[in-house]
């Protein structure tokens, strides 16, 4: 069995390059709209399939609650959540994951372009169904 922390780290990496360009780019300082807008040119430019601005289905035990948007589903495989803030807590991180085992995604990265050098975390859902 692969490593669930391992198993889309190409693709995270990848992700994280882009980001990484847009931060360079634009640096800290505008709102999370702009960097959305800004990372869906490069994986576009870098050919990593993409949809935006998703519609996901929240589940409550195996049932479908309601729905929210998540900022990136890259290749059906990892859902990705922006931020623009000056400081990261770990409140954030907790919410991201949230998101993901409500999305039932097995990975996600959190990204926050609002410091000087940009913030990422990849992330595992513990209570991810097949």
């Amino acid at each position: 069995m692969i490593n669930p922390s391992y198993k889309h780290s190409e693709l995270t990496g990848k992700i994280i390059g882009c980001a990484m360009r847009v931060h360079r780019i634009l640096g800290s300082g505008f709102q999370e709209v702009i960097y959305q807008r800004a990372l869906a040119i490069e994986l576009s430019e870098n050919k990593i399939p993409f949809e935006r601005e998703k519609e996901m289905p929240v589940y409550y035990k195996g049932e479908v609650v309601g729905s929210r948007r998540a900022d990136f589903l890259v290749e059906n495989v990892v859902a990705v959540e922006l931020k623009a803030l000056s400081l990261m807590e770990q409140s954030n991180i907790l919410q991201a994951k949230s998101y993901l085992e409500a999305y039932n995604v097995e990975t996600g990265l959190l990204i926050n372009f609002g410091r000087p050098s940009l913030e990422f975390k990849r992330l595992i859902n513990g209570k991810y169904k097949w």
